[in-house]
């Protein structure tokens, strides 16, 4: 009778990719994006000046105050005049929020992860362009049209907890990752987590991207839902299970986040899955009605220079787009084989499409079939 249910609901989530896939190739792109209502706001904090203000810049960004607050206070050494405030919000919020706030409200630097919101920002002409000594020696994958610019890249990675694992079990493909959801001996119902797409716009393209490259990103998808995968809208929370040993492991999720907590101590091990791990840019953009563009300009400049990509590295754990020596960097991660595994997310027209309104609407359909159990609750393991 098990195998037959189980037969039954493959069926139902193949059939649902199939009308997917099948979507996909037939639906025209639509201008009007569908997401959900902006969350409440996040943390705001203002770092005044240590001289006389001269200048005040407004930063959304998605990093977190606490990581990012060691980059202003060294930007204020070189800008001692600048008064700089952050608000820590979620990729989607800063893009809504920059879309429904009055000009007067905006912010004059958007920093995100949700490289593929930022695009659509510059696509439908509400940024900058920005020219400068220090744009002209990003290497040409890392920007678009001068009007958005990453300043690091995230490979996204398998973590886990060292205590629950053991070394055999630690999958290092996806192959290896769906096999060992479908062991029962491993017994990892409710102790897997991931990004709820349908919350997190991180989430939400990760999603996708697996979905444009691996063959069985379905068939991963329905494995994770039959473990009552728990599906979180930001790393940290899935970090915290991770650690706490709540989860075993977590799926798709940023690679800095992870070492950083590594470095604190947490009993993390991660894996750059050897199939191909995805590779993410943090970009940035001034939109076009900055109060304070010269000053966005300046500080965009400072975060792209040696100094500012040394500060990201050695005090944020994100991975430089430069060298130390001003030189651009490609990918590394170790080896030669996985260098050779890593795949990153071009910047640019191409991650307009998941952007669809009826592509993304059928998509998350197909993925909360297979993800999300009917009645389950996100972030929420089953009793």
């Amino acid at each position: 009778m098990r195998s037959e249910e189980n037969q039954r609901r493959a069926g139902r989530r193949a059939g649902a990719w199939l009308r997917f896939c099948l979507f996909s190739l037939l639906t025209p792109l639509s201008s009007l994006l569908i997401f959900p209502a902006a969350a409440e706001p996040g943390d705001v904090k203002t770092f005044p000046s240590p001289q006389t203000t001269t200048a005040r810049l407004r930063i959304h960004g998605s990093t977190d105050i606490e990581n990012f607050a060691a980059v202003i206070a060294d930007y204020q050494k070189l800008s001692p005049g600048t008064q700089v405030e952050y608000s820590d919000l979620v990729a989607q919020d800063i893009y809504t929020r920059y879309l429904r706030s009055a000009p007067r409200d905006r912010a004059d630097l958007l920093i995100s992860s949700g490289m593929d919101l930022q695009t659509k920002l510059v696509n439908d002409g509400h940024a900058l362009v920005h020219r400068s000594p220090a744009t002209a020696g990003l290497p040409a994958w890392s920007q678009w049209r001068h009007e958005a610019f990453g300043i690091s890249y995230e490979p996204i990675v398998i973590v886990y907890n060292k205590r629950l694992l053991a070394p055999a079990q630690v999958p290092r493909t996806r192959r290896q990752l769906l096999a060992l959801l479908r062991d029962p001996k491993a017994k990892l119902a409710g102790r897997v987590g991931t990004y709820d797409a349908g919350r997190s716009s991180v989430g939400y393209l990760l999603a996708t991207q697996d979905h444009q490259l691996g063959s069985m990103a379905g068939a991963l998808q329905a494995a994770l839902g039959d473990n009552a995968v728990v599906l979180e809208e930001r790393t940290g929370p899935l970090l915290d299970r991770v650690a706490r040993g709540q989860l075993a492991l977590a799926y798709n999720v940023l690679g800095s986040y992870a070492q950083a907590r590594i470095d604190a101590g947490a009993p993390l091990g991660i894996v750059l899955p050897e199939d191909y791990t995805l590779v993410l840019l943090r970009t940035a953009l001034i939109p076009r009605e900055a109060a304070n563009a010269v000053e966005a300009g300046r500080f965009l400049d400072y975060l792209i220079s040696p100094r500012g990509q040394a500060v990201l590295a050695r005090q944020v754990g994100l991975q430089p787009i430069r060298s130390a020596s001003g030189a651009p960097l490609a990918p590394q991660a170790g080896d030669g084989a996985r260098v050779r595994a890593l795949r990153p997310i071009p910047l640019g027209p191409g991650l307009l499409v998941y952007l669809d309104a009826l592509k993304r609407r059928q998509f998350l359909d197909a993925w909360r079939s297979t993800v999300q159990p009917q009645g389950a609750r996100p972030g929420t393991p089953p009793p």
